[in-house]
Formats: structure tokens, sequence, C-alpha cells
């Protein structure tokens, strides 16, 4: 006789279903419980990313079961977060405070200037326009009047708006202290169990293992590229930027360094759209020689650095051009603000792993 099949329909799809649905609802719950703390979070990760490999070859042969292990990963990871706050900490504040100091008097120094000695600036004006003019062999028209009505414009608008972040951040300072000490917080236990808490997500992430090793290890090595090829690079050419500045007595000195700072993740421009208006300049207050060689100097000290230690750091670990990553930074900084420096490179670097992994899983395009 034929075995009949069973009619019993099976119950692990709807069990399944329902039991995704409560594990999305709750994701999604622990997502908006974090995300007042995403930025705190968000950086504590990446600090501990840059200083992890030096603190794991500290304690690498401590035996955490005995008190003697457990107390000098205690003390190992205090000094760590220390550290790490210490070396951020007294460099930002003491670069905050100077950048708006100096923008104060730059704006006091060229309205000064505009109302007592307009016959100065006018002149100057003048020579730049012509300059403009021969430049580009007259397809540019640019008048003194224009020039000095954009002057006036721009150094107006820079004061208030001084003005306005200056009193913008003293009503902020309370929150910055929090998230300073949430990031203090988070990078001490990261610290003491940083490698316990990786894994404990990593196993809530339900793909292949060996996709997410990919995933964490391609995370990994595109924040210390990213932070060694361009943010380490940055700061050295913002840095070599200031000293040149302050060495030819270019006011505003430390302003300029820190506009160095962001423009030099310009393709093909870079820090030349800062140093070159100066030397312009330079040449039409009359000073012809100091221009030059203040434009040498900069050519071969502010550039030069992008151009030799960039490729040293990098060692084509990224594998992206240089475009597409100034759009990630800048889409990152309009969707999540000071966030999306470090997000914007990270999700499309990410998307294109995953899409690789995608491709090949599913063997498309295998062959080209």
């Amino acid at each position: 006789m034929k075995e009949q099949p069973s009619l019993t329909p099976p119950h692990w799809p709807v069990q399944s279903y329902v039991f995704g649905a409560i594990l999305i609802f709750l994701f999604v719950m622990v997502c908006r419980l974090l995300a007042p703390f995403f930025t705190a979070l968000l950086w504590s990760t990446l600090l501990y990313i840059m200083f992890s490999p030096l603190h794991r070859r500290l304690v690498r042969d401590l035996n955490f079961n005995t008190i003697k292990g457990k107390i000098l990963r205690n003390l190992w990871a205090v000094i760590f977060t220390l550290g790490t706050m210490v070396l951020i900490l007294i460099p930002l504040s003491l670069v905050i405070s100077i950048f708006f100091k100096q923008i104060l008097e730059l704006g006091r120094y060229g309205h000064e200037i505009l109302n007592q000695r307009p016959e100065y600036l006018r002149d100057i004006f003048e020579k730049v326009s012509e300059l403009i003019n021969d430049v580009s062999a007259g397809m540019v028209s640019v008048t003194a009047d224009s020039i000095e009505l954009q002057a006036k414009t721009a150094i107006s608008n820079q004061m208030q708006r001084a003005v306005y972040l200056s009193s913008n951040i003293a009503k902020n300072i309370g929150s910055f202290s929090l998230t300073m000490l949430l990031i203090m917080f988070s990078l001490f236990f990261f610290y003491i169990d940083g490698s316990y808490l990786s894994r404990l997500v990593l196993r809530a992430i339900p793909i292949k293992k060996e996709y997410i090793s990919a995933l964490t290890s391609k995370f990994i090595d595109i924040t210390r590229n990213l932070f060694f090829g361009y943010i380490i690079v940055a700061l050295l050419q913002s840095t070599v930027a200031f000293g040149i500045y302050t060495l030819f007595g270019v006011k505003g000195s430390l302003v300029l360094s820190v506009l160095t700072f962001i423009i030099v993740f310009i393709p093909m421009f870079g820090a030349t759209l800062i140093y070159i208006p100066v030397t312009i300049l330079k040449i039409a207050s009359g000073d012809v020689a100091g221009g030059v060689l203040f434009l040498i100097v900069s050519i071969i000290f502010i550039s030069g650095i992008d151009n030799i230690l960039r490729p040293f750091f990098l060692r084509d670990r990224i594998h992206l051009h240089p475009l597409i990553i100034f759009f990630a930074i800048m889409g990152g900084l309009f969707v999540f603000g000071f966030n999306g420096f470090i997000l914007g490179p990270v999700l499309v670097i990410l998307f294109l792993t995953v899409l690789d992994l995608f491709l090949t899983e599913h063997k498309i395009g295998h062959q080209e």
C-alpha cells in the first residue's frame, strides 16, 4: 500500500518569519537607543583601531586569570585611554583657541585697512586685477572695484561667522565634554574587552564567516589607511604650511593652515588653492622676490609631502580613485556632519567590497 503524504503543513517557515520580524524590530530599537551615542561610539572605535595593535603587543603576555594580570590589564587600559585623550584634546584645544583669535584679528585688521588706508588696498586690488587679466590673456575680466566689494563682503561675513561659531562652541561645551567622557568610557572598555566585544558583534551578523572576516579586515584596513594616508598626511602638510606661513610673515597663518588641512583633499589642486593666492598678494603688494621664494618653498615642502608620503603610506592599499575618495568625504560631511569625514569613504569602500563578494558568490562577470 502506497504511503500517503502528510497533510500537515510545516510550521518552521512561519516561525522563522516571526522570529526574523522580532529580530529586526529589536535591532531597530537597539539602534534607536544607541543613536544619541553614535558619535562617541564611532570615534572611540576608530581610536581603538588605531592604537589597539600597540596595546595588544604590550598585554599579550599577561595572564588575565591571575590577580596581577587583571590589575595590569586595567592599568594599561587606563594609561592608553588617558594617553589617547591627551594626545587629542591638548592640540585640539590650542588650535581652536588660536584659530578663532586669528580670525577675529584678521577681520579687525582688514576692516581697519579698508577704512583707514583705502589707497593702499586700492593699489593692491588694481595690481591683482591686472595680474589676473594678464595671466588669463583677457579672458577673465576682474576690476579693482569688484575685488574690493568682495573683500568687504567676505571680511564682514567671516567676522559674523566667527562670532557665531565662538558663541555656538561656548553653548555646546557641555555636550562636547559629555561626548569626550563617553569616548573615554568606551575606550577604556574597548582596551579591556575589545576582542570579546568584537566577536560578540560579529557573531550577531547572519552572513558567512569568510565574508565577515573579509569585511572586518577591509574595515580595519580602510580605517588605518585613511588615517595614515589622508589624515596624517593632511596634518603634516598643514603643520609644515603653518611653519612656512609664519616664517614668511603671512597674517592668519593658523587659519590658512586649517584651511590647508581641508583643501588638501581636493584632487589635483590641494594646497595650491591656499598658497598661490597668498603668493599673488605678496607679489601684488611689491614683494616680488619674497612672493617667488614663498611659492617655491611651498611647492617643495607643502605639495611635496603629499606627493611623497601619501603613496608611501597607502602603497596601493586603497584601490580607489582620489576623485571618488574626495566625493565620498564631501558627501559624508554633508550627510553625517563631521562623522562623515570617516564614514563617507568607509561606506563607499565597504559597498564595493560587498558588491565584489556578491559578484564572486554568484559568478557574475567572473571571467572578466
